[in-house]
């Protein structure tokens, strides 16, 4: 009797730290380890017909090679008086409206390379910050940017336009401006590299955002305030540098 009571309690021990069913309770397993997030493709596709309407367009005029190439977003998508802004500069505006930096160094070989640019202005990283990206994330995304065309294009100067801040965005004013600390700073050493200062065209002596430097949609530059931004960039053009 003793051997079969002494039997059924080490039986009952075994399973309670085995984690059995031991005394009318039920086992459970152990909880399953969450799944790593993972960050959404970013898709290119939709700037397929921007692209092809570029190439389309270089067929019926070819532009020059050597020229002053302006890319980016929607800022340089409107800035309609490019030529008329700089006049006797080769300027193209391959600008396409919405991108984020990554779109520009993604299609680099259709349309950067094409045109052999001795300048590139870039403005972009407003709607890469819009779109959830930190300003150290987009700056990473400008540095890959540099390295891709001075892979092929090593003297060409890039010179990054920085962002302003628009009304519609103005809770992204702060990560904007670190965006731009963090490019003025790598500008200064980074060879064929410049930075071009912007932020505060758009504001006022006290610091607010003038509603006369923009369209209606409280994003985009006005004719006005594309002259200001004309007056920053007209300082680093050909024949006006130090």
């Amino acid at each position: 009797m003793r051997g079969r009571v002494h039997t059924r309690v080490v039986v009952g021990v075994l399973l309670l730290l085995s984690g059995g069913a031991a005394w009318g309770q039920t086992a459970v397993a152990p909880a399953a380890a969450p799944k790593a997030a993972q960050a959404k493709p970013h898709n290119y596709a939709r700037w397929e017909k921007a692209i092809e309407a570029f190439e389309a367009a270089d067929k019926k005029n070819p532009p020059p090679k050597d020229g002053i190439l302006f890319v980016g977003s929607s800022t340089i998508v409107r800035w309609k008086t490019l030529a008329e802004d700089f006049p006797g500069q080769p300027v193209i505006n391959r600008g396409f409206g919405g991108n984020e930096i990554c779109d520009s160094t993604h299609f680099a070989d259709r349309m950067i390379f094409p045109y052999r640019p001795k300048m590139i202005f870039l403005r972009a990283g407003s709607n890469d910050i819009h779109a959830g990206k930190t300003p150290q994330q987009v700056f990473e995304d400008f540095k890959e940017f540099v390295r891709v065309v001075h892979e092929k294009l090593p003297e060409t100067e890039i010179l990054f336009i920085s962002l302003a801040p628009a009304i519609s965005r103005w809770n992204e004013r702060d990560a904007n401006k670190e965006l731009n600390n963090l490019v003025e700073a790598y500008a200064k050493t980074a060879p064929h590299v410049k930075y071009i200062e912007s932020y505060d065209i758009s504001l006022d002596k006290n610091g607010q955002p003038r509603p006369e430097l923009f369209v209606a949609d409280k994003l985009h530059f006005s004719p006005e305030g594309y002259k200001l931004l004309a007056e920053r960039v007209r300082a680093y053009m050909p024949g006006n540098r130090d």
